[in-house]
């Protein structure tokens, strides 16, 4: 698939100079770029899937919320350990995401899909593992978090239950790493959507109607999960057909992908441990403290789903030009990503910090809190341009399939984050510290992948890193 805009007219001498001038007036001006269209049209849709899921689950927090105070803390518990285990499985889409791209950009459609259901098997055969696993050891995991045994028999009913969905759960991050490949952000956001207004319906309905309480919760998610995953495998499997490919596993695809999923998860080993270390400060600095983080975590989180859908984005353009051999194009999209990772950020920050009068007297009527929270929204504004740049370039070099170094900058900024957060308890420097801390971490990222962005030693052409 080419990124060049597609010819004016059919005539020999091509488009005179109106129609030149009528085309670049109809074009949105921020779009003028002609690699801009191809960026959008892939990160909006990627954009509105991210914001989508934690809206629902929200939605999920509120339905239990009126169950009780215990039941919260309980779906709060086992949460946690699901997005824990998730996250570190999201090697399955962005590895996937890679691969299939690389495969498209080399003319192998069928070749793609194949690599990109061979994710799917491995997604499944985790989940199945991740059910035994859980099953057997639920209880002492939830014990590891010291809570009341009521709040602890809450969270063990709603992790059991929702274990069983963890198959469906990795088979759709597998299959969106596809779909997304074959560049198709599309559907995943069409059937996030869908899933998420059908989970709804079912918590309402197990929960209140049939009152299963917290275990219906869990059950309408499973019920979700599964009808999610069925979904986007008929889509893949209507793929797969249309391009005469395999759908069964393929050992030395189940290996591969695998094996590319390893520095994928040392990468995101890090970052929650950054993202713990940081919470442990907050809390060791005083409860207003660590509340204003979790109310500024939550803030940040938010703005960074703008700047990872650029980045999910440059890991499907970005693996088609490398799979084309394309190192002009390649080069020439990164650097257009970039600057949209930077006006992202330039534009995210400063609504941020503009809107904070309207939206901060909303987390809480404590004078404290809110003082915190003033002092740290300018900071989470200061580093969004940065957070553009590593976003981008994270998910330029996740698409270039060089994993391995995103694997070393990781454990490096990490380094660079410990003694800082350190700095924060001795030197009592407070929340405005630790997020400066944070910011130290952003910086340290920015040079790791910035020297290697600008190298060559990530540009591998093919169909296969």
């Amino acid at each position: 698939m080419s990124s060049a805009p597609s010819p004016v007219g059919a005539g020999v001498e091509g488009p005179g100079p109106s129609t030149a001038v009528s085309e670049r007036r109809l074009r949105w001006p921020p779009l003028r770029h002609k690699r801009d269209r191809e960026i959008f049209r892939l990160a909006l849709p990627a954009f509105a899937a991210l914001v989508a899921e934690p809206l629902f689950l929200l939605t999920d927090s509120a339905i239990i919320g009126h169950l009780g105070t215990e039941q919260l803390a309980g779906l709060g518990v086992a949460a946690t350990v699901l997005s824990l285990s998730v996250s570190l499985c999201i090697f399955l889409a962005y590895g996937t995401t890679a691969a299939v791209s690389r495969r498209i950009g080399a003319g192998d459609p069928a070749g793609a899909i194949r690599q990109g259901i061979d994710g799917m098997w491995l997604a499944l055969l985790i989940g199945l593992v991740a059910i035994g696993l859980g099953q057997l050891l639920a209880d002492r995991i939830i014990g590891l978090f010291d809570t009341t045994a009521v709040v602890a028999g809450y969270a063990e009913t709603y992790l059991r239950l929702s274990l069983f969905g963890v198959p469906a759960m990795l088979i759709v991050l597998a299959a969106v790493g596809v779909l997304r490949g074959l560049q198709d952000t599309r559907t995943p956001l069409a059937v996030s959507v869908s899933a998420g207004v059908v989970n709804v319906v079912l918590n309402l309905t197990f929960v209140y109607g049939l009152e299963m309480g917290i275990a219906g919760s869990a059950l309408g998610t499973v019920l979700t999960q599964a009808a999610a995953a069925t979904v986007l495998c008929v889509v893949v499997g209507r793929a797969a057909r249309r391009h005469r490919s395999s759908v069964r596993p393929h050992w030395s695809g189940l290996v591969a992908s695998s094996r590319a999923g390893v520095p994928l998860i040392i990468r995101t080993l890090t970052l929650q441990a950054v993202l713990v270390s940081a919470a442990g400060v907050a809390a060791r600095i005083g409860t207003v403290s660590v509340a204003a983080y979790q109310i500024a975590f939550g803030i940040w989180i938010l703005l960074a789903y703008a700047l990872d859908a650029i980045a999910i984005a440059g890991q499907a353009i970005v693996g088609r030009y490398l799979g084309a051999a394309d190192i002009d194009g390649t080069r020439a999209a990164s650097r257009r990503m970039v600057e949209w990772g930077i006006a992202a950020g330039v534009l995210t920050g400063l609504g941020a910090l503009l809107a904070s009068p309207l939206y901060l007297p909303l987390f809480s009527s404590d004078q404290a809190l809110r003082a915190e929270l003033a002092m740290v929204v300018p900071l989470i504004a200061l580093f969004q341009p940065v957070a553009g740049i590593v976003f981008v370039l994270d998910g330029v070099l996740i698409g270039a399939g060089d994993t391995r170094y995103l694997a070393l900058a990781g454990v490096g900024a990490m380094l660079a984050f410990l003694p800082a957060a350190a700095a924060v308890l001795v030197w009592d420097l407070g929340l405005t510290g630790l997020w400066w801390a944070i910011g130290v971490f952003m910086l340290a990222r920015l040079a790791f992948l910035g020297v290697r962005a600008l190298g060559t030693r990530w540009i591998v052409t093919g169909a296969v890193r």
